[in-house]
């Protein structure tokens, strides 16, 4: 099973919950992926030992001035409007661009080629008996997508064995989450009682379970705090709150010091076996559904 661990809202504890679900489940030999890139933080609690490393590029469009006559095509074709002609000068801008290609293709001058412009890279290795693998995006970059999209694949392209992936998210509910999303067979939400909380979990919502399709499970952090909002959306919405993690001054100061939950409540370690099994049931419910309405539709 595929698991996306997510969030609408940073700082709710999606990682430590991640990671506490990857550390339960050892005997497993789970896959863990980092795909928050723009601040991947998992490896501070697992301690991989990195094995290999490569670089993320995207191919972007260079003009050859001795072929390109200024037609505009390039520009008119370019969605993302990378590419403005200014009189005689054509000029790529090379953070807009998210190089599909279209430009080099479609010039009719052939005076557009591709190169290669870095802006990240993922490294992979092992944390005792669970595969790690995490991205970085470069300082400046803006795009996470292309650097989360290649992380996936380099890990579950070729990776064949029935074993628990757990793709922990980053914060929000734009592309990045999007794309981390995609292909999982159930996404956890993690939120914290508190109106923000209550906020982006709605929004996170809307982003998996209403445009993805995926069934939805929550853990509420932090759950000593007094606001009743969440627990009455999740009741009206018919999201499974999964697991409670109360606010403790042991749990904060552990984590402050890079340990994982089960490592500061050893009863968490069941406890975290036991989101998973629910979470499988969920998972399955979700295809026997999915096949119901497809059936229903053919």
């Amino acid at each position: 099973m595929k698991l996306a661990v997510a969030s609408g809202k940073g700082g709710t504890g999606k990682t430590t919950v991640a990671v506490s679900l990857a550390l339960s489940l050892a005997d497993a030999s789970p896959l863990y992926l980092d795909c928050d890139v723009e601040e991947p933080n998992a490896a501070l609690f697992l301690r991989p030992t990195m094995e290999e490393r490569r670089e993320v590029s995207l191919l972007i469009p260079e003009i050859d001035t001795d072929l390109c006559t200024a037609c505009g095509r390039c520009a008119e074709i370019c969605e993302y409007h990378a590419i403005a002609v200014i009189g005689e000068e054509v000029l790529v801008f090379p953070e807009l661009c998210h190089g599909c290609g279209s430009c080099t293709r479609l010039c009719p001058e052939g005076a557009i080629h591709e190169v290669p412009n870095v802006i990240g890279s993922i490294e992979r290795g092992q944390a005792a008996t669970i595969s790690f693998a995490h991205g970085t995006l470069n300082i400046g970059e803006p795009m996470a997508v292309p650097v989360i999209r290649d992380l996936k694949r380099w890990m579950l392209a070729d990776d064949t064995r029935n074993r628990p992936v757990i793709l922990d998210a980053s914060p929000g509910a734009s592309c990045p989450v999007v794309e981390t999303m995609r292909g999982a067979d159930v996404v956890l939400l993690v939120t914290e009682p508190t109106p923000f909380g209550l906020h982006d979990l709605r929004v996170a919502v809307e982003v998996a379970r209403d445009e993805l399709k995926l069934p939805v499970g929550v853990v509420i952090n932090r759950d000593s705090i007094i606001y009743g909002g969440v627990d009455a959306y999740c009741e009206a919405e018919n999201l499974p709150i999964l697991m409670r993690i109360p606010l403790e001054r042991e749990i904060a100061e552990g984590i402050a010091l890079g340990k994982p939950l089960i490592a500061i409540h050893l009863a968490y370690r069941e406890r975290f076996r036991d989101l998973w099994r629910s979470l499988e049931r969920m998972s399955m419910a979700g295809r026997d559904a999915s096949y119901t309405r497809k059936a229903q539709r053919s």
